[in-house]
């Protein structure tokens, strides 16, 4: 009955998936999941955020600080860069949809790579936006379908204004080096908007990999985003950072939500920066372990994508959706790759050692 008032761009949007839904199973469940769907950080935040939750829950009552003055502060100093240049969200999702909404359009396109990010695409519908995926590497190159940096470049028209590239990209794991990085840059007219959204940053060991903020000096038109929910175990507070040139944070400033980071998620964000052994640690267990499940899924005759992730995409074939139920029966859960083009594909978080040697042991009694 509404659909007439409905702005024609949001007719056709189609609502972000998030996977199987996890309150329903937890409260199904006998015993307490596996969850490795969602690619958190089983091993939590660190106890410095959850003390500072602890000691401003008396003030719930009270605005949080509109401009995140403290934790903006904690960022430049970690990364070298101006207050001015860091602009903070309700997780880098909120980031990600205010970049569509101040450069992009109906006559503003938005270039991703296939396989990137399906908020990308979400964000250029909001909008009314042409989107245009580029073609990602076949799957017999050694980053089996990782971005193709040619095919986005040629995928950038005169009618492109932004362009997302996830680094390393969910939902494959795979990652562009920094030259290749640098090269992409040089490339991507100076006012195309280009969001390298590093998300999954602090997981990184490769060593080709750095980050692109070290590239921000030397261009106007790129901002990389981060997140405290992955390798700081904050999901649940939804904290975001993005950082550019100050003029470009200037404009997404306008559209920020006032108040659009909670209270208890500032003071846990700046503390989890005054922790980085915890999260260091943390980073250290995922390793051992991506490579460790990494190893026993391909001795299964499983393909696994290449990964600098706390997650691994692994091909199943024909048997996914299959496998996915059977797991989930078992009370492991991973995530389904279908609303991703890739229905052969399931995408594991990395657990635990006890985690992933359930998630094995499950795997083992299904063949």
């Amino acid at each position: 009955m509404l659909e007439h008032r409905v702005q024609p761009a949001i007719r056709g949007l189609r609502a972000y998936d998030p996977g199987h839904d996890m309150v329903a199973l937890r409260r199904a469940a006998d015993a307490a999941l596996v969850e490795l769907g969602s690619n958190e950080n089983p091993y939590g935040p660190s106890p410095l955020a959850r003390d500072a939750v602890v000691k401003h829950l008396d003030e719930l009552a009270l605005y949080p600080d509109p401009r995140g003055g403290d934790l903006k502060r904690a960022l430049a100093q970690r990364h070298g860069v101006a207050v001015e240049q860091i602009v903070l969200g309700d997780g880098s999702h909120e980031l990600l949809m205010q970049l569509a909404q101040v450069f992009a359009g109906p006559d503003a396109g938005v270039v991703a790579s296939q396989y990137g990010f399906a908020v990308y695409s979400i964000a250029a519908a909001a909008v009314g936006a042409p989107f245009r995926a580029a073609p990602a590497l076949a799957m017999d190159h050694a980053m089996a379908a990782g971005h193709d940096l040619d095919a986005i470049v040629a995928a950038v028209d005169a009618n492109t204004h932004l362009v997302y590239l996830a680094n390393p990209n969910n939902p494959t794991g795979t990652w562009c080096g920094i030259d290749a990085i640098e090269r992409f840059l040089a490339r991507i007219p100076d006012d195309v908007i280009v969001a390298i959204d590093e998300a999954y940053a602090e997981f990184v060991d490769a060593p080709e990999w750095a980050s692109a903020i070290a590239l921000v000096a030397r261009h106007s038109n790129l901002i990389v985003l981060r997140t405290f929910s992955k390798a700081h175990g904050l999901a649940g507070l939804r904290v975001g950072y993005g950082i550019a040139q100050p003029e470009l944070i200037g404009w997404l400033e306008r559209v920020r939500e006032s108040f659009n980071v909670n209270l208890l998620g500032l003071a846990a964000a700046e503390a989890s920066l005054g922790d980085p052994a915890h999260v260091g640690e943390g980073v250290r267990k995922n390793k051992i372990e991506r490579e460790r499940l990494a190893d026993a899924l391909r001795s299964r005759g499983l393909f696994v994508f290449p990964s600098q992730t706390n997650f691994l995409l692994v091909r199943f074939g024909e048997d996914a959706a299959r496998i996915d139920e059977a797991l989930r029966t078992r009370g492991i859960v991973p995530r389904p790759m279908g609303g991703y083009g890739l229905p052969d594909c399931l995408r594991i978080t990395i657990g635990t050692a006890d985690q992933n040697a359930t998630l094995l042991a499950a795997l083992d009694a299904l063949r």
